[in-house]
Formats: C-alpha cells, structure tokens, sequence
C-alpha cells in the first residue's frame, strides 16, 4: 500500500511508520508481537482492575475484560492496519499498555485528519511518575508524522485521570458514555476530549 506522509509517497505499510521501538527519556513503547499477548493480557487486565473496578457491580471487571484483553482480541486487533499496540517498558519493567487507533472519524474530522488514543492503562504502582505525560507526548509524535490535525481519547467524568489530560492542553469537545450496559449508570459519563496539533 502506498502511503502519503508529509506529501511524499511511502511504499510500505503505515503501520511500519509507528510501529517500532521507540525511547522517550527512559519510557519505551514497545509494539505488541504474538510472544508478549500474555504479558499484554497480564498487564492491561491488572492496570484497568486497579483503576476501573469501581465502575461495574461488586467489582466484576469480565466483560470488559473479554472485550479487551484475550488473545482473539489481540489478534483482529493486529491484523487492523489503523489499529496500534505497545507495551509501556520504564527501567526494564513492563508498566502499562498503549492501544491507538491511528485514523478515526471524529466529530468533523475525517480519519485522515484524527487519530485516537483508545487506551493507556498504567499500573497504579507506577502511576504519578511521569509516564503518563510521556505516553502523551508519543502518541503526540506519532500524530505529526501522520500529520494529523487533532488527537482525541475519552475521560471519565468524575476520573482522576481528566485533570491530567486538561493539563496537557486537552479540551473537552463532547459527552459520550461507557459502551457497556452492565457499568453502574451513574459511572457511565464519559468526555471526548481534543488536543490539536
């Protein structure tokens, strides 16, 4: 497939163009091979059951969980070429996973101009230590060499992570909600938020 970067034709796949080990001051984002799903699985499931488990009744975290984190998943994941995955590594430790849908319609933005970051799940015990802010800022880098003109994610509303995102020059665009029926209704409220590039 040809690609067009910057105006220039590519002629290999795009994925290639953000899909390699990347160094950000001692974060690396990792792209997810078959040999890593578990550690991927382990990971996501352990960081989104630390952060999220108040969100569904007693605490039953599996529909999610099966919608995210299994090995079929994985897979139809990969084979997507606008779907992107990386285990977060800081210190030789595996601390988190990046999921980022490279072109997604959005609002008034056609796939071409957007890009979305679908998930960034950090365990709590590294939370607060900067990596979050270095996700942001490669997935911001992976934005421009596609150049795209926004980034969007979505936030829950009563989340500890939107003052975060707010203070990374996100704004909010939107009301969305939680896709899940089974999610306690009242935790269900959710933004879309923005950041132009």
């Amino acid at each position: 497939m040809a690609v067009i970067l910057n105006g220039n034709p590519l002629n290999y796949n795009l994925k290639t163009v953000v899909l390699s080990k990347t160094l950000n001051e001692g974060v690396q984002f990792e792209p997810l091979e078959l040999g890593f799903y578990d550690t991927y699985i382990e990971i996501g499931t352990r960081a989104y059951n630390e952060h999220y488990r108040h969100l569904w009744p007693n605490g039953d975290t599996t529909t999610y969980i099966q919608n995210s984190f299994t090995h079929e998943v994985l897979l139809k994941e990969e084979q997507d070429l606008d779907t992107a995955l990386y285990l977060i590594k800081s210190d030789h430790t595996y601390v988190g996973i990046l999921k980022i849908t490279l072109h997604k319609e959005i609002l008034e933005y056609r796939n071409h101009q957007a890009l979305y970051l679908d998930k960034i799940y950090i365990l709590k015990e590294f939370s607060r230590k900067g990596i979050g802010k270095k996700c942001l800022q490669f997935v911001g880098n992976i934005a421009t060499k596609l150049s795209k003109k926004v980034v969007f994610l979505e936030s829950m509303q009563k989340g500890k992570a939107l003052p975060f995102y707010l203070a990374n020059k996100f704004s909010i665009v939107d009301n969305t909600k939680v896709p899940f029926e089974n999610v306690i209704e009242e935790e269900k409220p959710m933004y879309l938020l923005m950041k132009k590039i």
